[in-house]
């Protein structure tokens, strides 16, 4: 047909017979869904199989499938918090290693009666303590409440199980592995009348060792939408095994998947061995969130990674208002406690140093919250060795990610089942051209544009390059110049002072 008018099912030719006939089919409207997945343990007997990525609409699902204490359900409990209105799914995977266990010794009980406090994993435990009570009494007390505890303000239980013999409180990890080793046990000595400061001793008896093999976890992803993965797993084997998930060569980066994602994780060691972890890394799939060794930590590592991911999310995710571009220095995070010992606060001299070395950093305001300082990926050097920023901020994955998929999809919309030809004279809508092609990657780079997510369009369409195949006359060629808004992180002024502004001289 010469008029510009294709049809996918109504044939251009052999229709005699009258009739009114009318096909209905989509002009196409683009909209991306940023879907996030928390990786974490299931209890033991928990209805959830492991390595199956499953929808998690509430903490009571959750709970009622991974089992309530569980990583997985807490993860999704922080997540959640931070990220209200997000789509969020949840994996289990099997635990393995030496499990983590505690003991709380009652050394005395005050005659008169009280009230002993204790924090696990940052939540508060009381116990009540009657006149007369015995160092066993109170042992028994304090392991039901560990077992019966749950947060009905935040949906809260505990990654532990409690147990007593005698004066002795054997608090055991529900999972095997090293991240049980980051559950935290403290006994408030600012909590005023807490009969067990002073009077109770805290012990790891058990050091969890191990990680689990994510092989067949991560294979289960599939080509499944997963734009970001928060883990707490992040030993060196798993570390790879991201790298292998990602890869721009064969992993969902690369041309013949285009799923994408970006994984988020985070660890627990000193500085020193942190900055050397990141600089040992150049991944620009990875984000690392360092959780500073010998802090007093309340919360464990996977509330931080589900926790600072699950905060900017919503803005990650979010390209058609410009937010995806948007500094998120100072978003306070949500369930996730700062160390009780200042001085692991990291400065700003601290944070300089990490984000050089390829770590993200956070900071503690005034009110105590931990808060977002800035998130960016391991990359730092191209494949030759030499410094690159270009995908250091973790906003330009999110930014590559919708904009990968809008201007597929724009291509989809108006050049999928067509054909090709240098020109196209008699404006047949079956066929496209160089120019057709050209003009839908100008036109998707304005809406981008003004979305705040590309910058400089005009400058894109003058060095955008076309070309058909020399080899393949089906193929189309395309470089693609693609220019991305950039977050405002820094800005420097010269505040200089006068006593009295100089007076221009009279002419």
């Amino acid at each position: 047909m010469a008029d510009g008018i294709v049809f996918d099912n109504i044939p251009g030719a052999g229709l005699v017979a009258p009739g009114f006939f009318f096909e209905v089919t989509s002009g196409g409207q683009f909209e991306s869904n940023a879907r996030m997945l928390v990786i974490g343990h299931a209890n033991s007997g928990a209805s959830l199989a492991v390595n199956t990525p499953v929808p998690l609409n509430s903490q009571y699902e959750a709970d009622s499938i991974a089992g309530a204490g569980s990583v997985l359900a807490d993860a999704y409990r922080i997540a959640r918090a931070n990220a209200p209105a997000q789509e969020i799914w949840g994996m289990a995977v099997a635990a393995t290693g030496t499990t983590a266990a505690w003991t709380v010794s009652i050394d005395s009980v005050p005659a008169a009666g009280g009230v002993g406090v204790i924090e696990i994993q940052g939540e508060v435990i009381s116990v009540s303590i009657a006149a007369g009570d015995t160092a066993t009494e109170v042992a028994t007390a304090l392991a039901a409440a560990v077992n019966g505890y749950y947060n009905a303000l935040t949906g809260a239980s505990l990654a532990v199980t409690a147990a007593s013999t005698d004066e002795v409180v054997t608090i055991t990890a529900r999972h095997a592995g090293l991240v049980m080793n980051s559950v935290d046990l403290h006994v408030p000595t600012g909590v005023t009348g807490n009969a067990f400061a002073g009077a109770t001793t805290t012990t790891q008896t058990t050091t969890a060792t191990g990680s689990p093999d994510l092989t067949t976890a991560l294979a289960a992803l599939g080509d499944d939408p997963f734009d970001f993965i928060a883990t707490p797993f992040a030993d060196e084997t798993n570390l790879g095994r991201y790298e292998t998930l990602m890869s721009d060569v064969s992993g969902r980066w690369s041309y013949l998947r285009q799923i994408y994602g970006h994984i988020v994780t985070a660890v627990v060691d000193s500085t020193g061995d942190l900055t050397t972890l990141g600089l040992s890394l150049n991944d620009r799939h990875l984000t690392v969130i360092p959780v500073i060794e010998g802090g007093s930590n309340p919360s464990p590592v996977w509330a931080w990674a589900a926790g600072l991911l699950g905060r900017v999310v919503p803005w990650l995710g979010d390209g058609s208002t410009g937010n995806v571009s948007r500094n998120q220095t100072g978003l306070v995070v949500e369930g996730v406690r700062a160390p009780r010992n200042r001085a692991y606060w990291p400065g700003y001299t601290q944070r300089n140093t990490f984000l050089k070395s390829g770590i993200s950093t956070w900071s503690v305001n005034a009110s105590g919250d931990v808060a977002i300082d800035k998130l960016i990926t391991t990359y730092r050097q191209n494949p030759l060795g030499q410094t690159d920023t270009v995908f250091r901020d973790i906003q330009v994955l999110a930014q590559l990610i919708y904009m990968l998929k809008a201007y597929r999809a724009a291509l989809s919309y108006e050049h999928g089942n067509k054909a090709i030809a240098d020109s196209n004279p008699g404006g047949l809508g079956a066929l496209v051209t160089i120019e057709d092609i050209r003009a839908t990657m100008v036109h998707t780079a304005d809406e981008l544009e003004r979305q705040g997510v590309q910058a400089n369009a005009a400058e894109f369409a003058r060095r955008l390059v076309l070309s058909r195949d020399n080899d393949n006359p089906n193929r189309v060629n395309m470089l693609a110049p693609i220019d991305t808004v950039d977050p405002l992180d820094i800005v420097a002024a010269n505040a200089r002072l006068f006593k009295q502004y100089r007076q221009a001289a009279a002419v």
